[in-house]
């Protein structure tokens, strides 16, 4: 590593990694950390932990979301955020989302070491329920602090046991006083590990995210009519598990037509009263498309609906298809995303310019603050799996571009 005398502590990262991993761990080596439940309560207390430790100010707004700050020697001065999230999927791994907020702590942990007072104030962010695998809306925290949903809208979501997010957040003690919504910052950069094969195969270690793909997200219900498995004839079914495969296939087929930018995915599916000797009359499914271009989720959201519909029609049955979201493509701040590309440079790392597939906060905090990310490489792109697995070297290397981005902004010249 050059260009720099700087440097973060990367095996005190790694341990601190290690040790939010032991919360919620899985036998396979992964973690449950649900969010707003009594495990993702103990993540977070231990983040509070290590925050004040430092000597940082850490406030919770009204949906959950945390913010540790570090005064900057200009008052005046918007402060500079950085962050992610401490929620995991149902077996989740351990670098999802955890990498992106305890690097910012290893940042604020380095700055103190050294005895660095930035200009600006730089604000720490652990994100509420940016998964969505509880109550079934991803960047829940973030989205509704940029407005993207109402906060009553928010608390009133319920997850499969019916508790709603009102409740939850109550329950552990995260509903916090500050309202959920935007406030003056100068910027923001959050770390995360690609969950995707690019930066692996071509052997970067560092990803230069310009921006994220648009996405459209579905919920479906196809009803059928349950019979006898054993009575009822081919001409007499209205089979809603062989409607929802058709349109299963559909998806798939819609994704492979766009080439390898394409991504169609069914990635839940139920059948309320499922036997093994009826014909199932309800399916319930999750439904999404995401890509580059803004023209093609666009296109896919006007004719997707209606040759669904169609096919369903053709088994006798009948879809109800609900549009949940849709997020254009969001471009990154062209000189949040130089400061990174000037870190991994001024550091001697590879890297390249990279399109995220995923959705991240950083998406939704891109429509108020100039933001960037920054990508490290994952196993096998494998990601939202209790084996994602990252080196203690690739996390070294991207939260060393975090910090020298971030405190690059933060002392820049205004």
């Amino acid at each position: 590593m050059s260009g720099t005398n700087q440097r973060i502590d990367g095996k005190r990262l790694w341990d601190s990694l290690m040790a939010m991993a032991q919360i919620g761990a899985t036998p396979k080596g992964g973690v449950r950390r649900l969010t707003l439940s009594d495990v993702d309560k103990q993540g977070r207390d231990t983040f509070k932990g290590w925050c004040e430790a430092l000597g940082l100010t850490v406030r919770v707004d009204a949906i959950g979301n945390m913010f540790a700050r570090r005064e900057g020697r200009d008052p005046r001065r918007l402060p500079v955020l950085l962050g992610s999230h401490l929620d995991s999927q149902p077996t989740g791994g351990k670098f999802d989302g955890a990498l992106g907020v305890i690097a910012g702590l290893e940042v604020m942990r380095t700055l103190a070491d050294l005895n660095i007072t930035t200009e600006a104030p730089i604000e720490l962010i652990n994100w509420t329920d940016e998964e969505g695998s509880r109550f079934g809306h991803s960047l829940m925290g973030s989205g509704t602090w940029a407005g993207i949903y109402s906060l009553e809208k928010t608390y009133g979501l319920r997850d499969v046991d019916g508790v709603s997010v009102g409740e939850a957040l109550d329950a552990i003690g995260y509903k916090g006083p500050h309202d959920a919504k935007p406030f003056p910052a100068d910027a923001y950069f959050e770390l995360h590990i690609e969950q995707g094969p690019i930066l692996e195969r071509e052997g970067k270690q560092v990803g230069i995210v310009t921006g994220a793909q648009a996405q459209v997200w579905y919920d479906a219900v196809i009803i059928g009519q349950d019979s006898h498995a054993g009575t009822t004839p081919p001409s007499a079914r209205r089979d809603a598990l062989v409607a929802a495969a058709r349109v299963v296939t559909l998806v798939d087929r819609l994704m492979r037509e766009r080439g390898e930018d394409g991504r169609g995915t069914v990635g839940w599916l139920t059948i309320p009263q499922a036997s093994r000797n009826v014909v199932p009359g309800e399916v319930r499914f999750s439904v999404e498309f995401r890509h580059p271009d803004d023209a093609q989720i666009t296109g896919l959201a006007e004719s997707f609906p209606a040759e669904a519909a169609r096919l369903v029609a053709e088994t006798g049955c009948r879809l109800d298809l609900s549009e949940l979201f849709r997020i254009p493509a969001q471009p990154f701040d062209p000189s949040c995303v130089d400061l990174v590309r000037q870190a991994a440079q001024r550091l001697g790392f590879t890297s390249r310019e990279i399109i995220s597939g995923a959705g991240h906060d950083a998406v939704y905090v891109a429509r108020s603050i100039p933001t960037a990310m920054i990508f490290t490489p994952c196993k096998d792109g494998l990601s939202h799996n209790e084996a994602e697995s990252i080196l203690p070297e690739e996390a070294e290397a991207g939260c060393q571009v975090l910090f020298e981005a971030v405190v690059a902004r933060a002392n820049r010249v205004v």
